[in-house]
């Protein structure tokens, strides 16, 4: 008997492992406190664990919770968006950059790949000559910590 209450009680209360279909309450935050990201105004995020639909981290951290569990993870940035690559920053003539206002360091961008995908770059930096346009993801090389709350899992 004890055996088909333990049962019970897991599919009463589940624990997230691959195939879950999940939504979490999240904060992102970097290492210095900045918050980056948050489900406060999106409400919870939803995914399928192990599908690729979040960053790997994010994915092995909520493994093992527990409806209405809150949890810190901690992603190394190689776990996350990777790490920064400076072979991604490229210098582009300013004359090709027409973005109908003044280029400035720090604006973002949209690139169009041939198959028409739009790409968000950011520029790095400005000089007489040239628009260094860095294809980098903004978060990429950064460590990224979130405290998150398991919201419902099927």
């Amino acid at each position: 008997m004890a055996k088909k209450s333990e049962e019970g009680s897991s599919k009463a209360n589940p624990v997230t492992k691959n195939g879950s279909k999940v939504k979490v309450d999240y904060v992102g935050t970097l290492d210095d406190g900045t918050v980056f990201d948050s489900s406060e105004n999106t409400g919870p995020l939803s995914f399928e664990v192990g599908a690729g639909q979040v960053i790997p981290g994010f994915e092995k951290g909520v493994i093992g919770m527990k409806k209405g569990e809150e949890k810190k993870i901690s992603i190394p940035a190689k776990d996350a968006y990777g790490e920064r690559n400076e072979q991604m920053v490229q210098p582009v003539p300013k004359n090709m950059v027409n973005v109908g206002r003044e280029v400035k360091e720090g604006m973002m961008l949209g690139l169009q790949a041939p198959n028409g995908q739009k790409i968000p770059v950011r520029v790095s930096k400005v000089d007489d000559d040239n628009v260094y346009l860095d294809m980098n993801h903004p978060l990429a090389g950064k460590n990224l910590n979130f405290d998150v709350t398991m919201v419902s899992i099927e």
